[in-house]
């Protein structure tokens, strides 16, 4: 008899990191970069998965805390084990519904993340929300290029 398992790449940590989680380190350093947030700031990571934006965060950005929010338990275990830094705190949660209070928040990001919410404008919304007024408000996403592009949208083309 032959036994076959299938794990779910979306809410096991280690099968995530080897499929996806490998870019999402690099694209997080240019994008923090880009943002240039000043240091001391209270972080949120919706969407954190494993935990890679928020590596970055407590890496490049000096902040004073940084909450991570996920649905996928499996990818909390995950981010927990592999950021071990008192001012990460991982919660589970969603992004439509955040468990925060209003106006606690200097920078929301949610890398790589909105693509997979059934809601996108709902969790803009929430970030607003829970965001302090001049915060800053980012979320990088995954963009599905034009079969046929036109000349007034940009297309990069893999190589």
């Amino acid at each position: 008899m032959v036994r076959i398992v299938v794990h779910d790449v979306w809410s096991v940590g280690e099968a995530y990191e080897a499929y996806v989680g490998r870019w999402s380190r690099p694209v997080a350093q240019a994008f923090l970069r880009w943002l240039d947030v000043p240091a001391g700031q209270r972080w949120l990571d919706a969407g954190c998965g494993t935990g890679a934006m928020t590596a970055t965060i407590l890496a490049l950005a000096d902040p004073a805390e940084v909450i991570g929010v996920d649905t996928s338990e499996g990818f909390l275990a995950n981010a927990r084990a592999r950021v071990a830094d008192a001012r990460a705190t991982f919660v589970s949660g969603d992004a439509q519904s955040l468990p925060m209070p209003d106006s606690c928040i200097d920078a929301v990001v949610s890398g790589l993340a909105l693509n997979f919410v059934p809601n996108p404008p709902r969790a803009a919304a929430e970030f607003a929300r829970v965001a302090v007024p001049g915060a800053v408000i980012a979320a990088p996403t995954y963009c599905q290029p034009s079969p046929t592009p036109s000349p007034h949208q940009p297309y990069l083309r893999p190589m």
